[in-house]
């Protein structure tokens, strides 16, 4: 693959068998910081293998031609310290690797160009640790209170894999719109032989920064996907303190509690018709059962 030892920098590349890599990418998809803190987290504690890094050159925009308010969502953020540069951030994409739980980890930004090359990469590094299985978490704002559990939506590579979604309590993705690299990975997994999960998790519209509950309520569910154990106390209390702090908030301006509100009936009036579905279904299977 022309291209790949330029921009693909391995140190060890552990080989595992029928591992899972867990996949986070800054950018167009990761609201509320879900997918980035929420692999943090999952990483926390581990004894980690450094496998390496995707380089950035090729793969960004650092100069994008327009008002300045436009041209800053682009230009690496720097830091400047008694006339010296103290800090330049440049897009950062690693591979780490723990081979005594069978799973890898991705931690990067998602690309603003050649898509395929940097797929490529990815998949590359899939094959040299003996990945199998790639999960992406995302998530996108939308009417969701934060008073409320986040809802979970999800999105498979292949059709043989839609019953994942049932048993993991995430709602089949209907959507339309602009893509995801996220979604691109998706249609190019089963070329390399590749299952892939994508979990999209709403969190509310109205709010801006990190969002420990939405980060919470997805490490738990990956937690039980991946049959693992995951310390999530010091989550559940940023979570409370989050929680409370956004309400008092709300509380001081009367048009948005007053939409929060709304939001709070609507939720529980969807919960409430979901749960008298899933009781008919039940009800007809009981039916099936005793026709047979």
């Amino acid at each position: 693959m022309s291209g790949l030892h330029e921009s693909l920098k391995l140190q060890q590349t552990p080989r595992m068998k029928q591992a899972t890599l867990l996949l986070a990418l800054t950018g167009w998809m990761d609201g509320g910081m879900v997918s980035s803190g929420t692999i943090k987290h999952l990483m926390d504690g581990r004894t980690l293998t450094r496998v390496g890094r995707i380089e950035p050159g090729g793969f960004y925009i650092d100069n994008f031609p327009g008002p300045m308010e436009v041209a800053a969502l682009f230009r690496p953020h720097v830091k400047y310290e008694n006339g010296m540069v103290t800090s330049f951030e440049s897009a950062s994409n690693e591979f780490y690797a723990d081979p005594a739980e069978n799973m890898a980890f991705f931690l990067g930004k998602e690309p603003n160009l050649n898509w395929p090359r940097f797929g490529d990469c990815l998949f590359e590094v899939c094959l040299r640790l003996g990945v199998k299985r790639i999960i992406f978490m995302g998530s996108f704002g939308g009417t969701v209170p934060h008073t409320r559990e986040p809802r979970m939506y999800g999105s498979v590579s292949g059709s043989d894999l839609l019953p994942l979604l049932k048993q993991h309590d995430l709602k089949p993705s209907d959507y339309e719109g602009p893509g995801s690299f996220a979604t691109y990975l998706l249609i190019e997994a089963p070329k390399h032989e590749i299952e892939m999960l994508s979990i999209s998790v709403e969190i509310p519209g109205y709010l801006e920064g990190l969002n420990p509950l939405s980060i919470e309520a997805v490490a738990r569910r990956l937690a039980r996907i991946l049959d693992v154990s995951v310390n999530v106390d010091k989550l559940r209390k940023a979570s409370n303190s989050w929680e409370q702090q956004v309400t008092e908030a709300v509380q001081k301006d009367d048009n948005l509690a007053a939409t929060v509100r709304k939001l709070e009936e609507k939720y529980d009036n969807e919960l409430i018709g979901v749960k008298v579905e899933d009781e008919e279904d039940d009800d007809d299977d009981d039916d099936d059962e005793d026709e047979d």
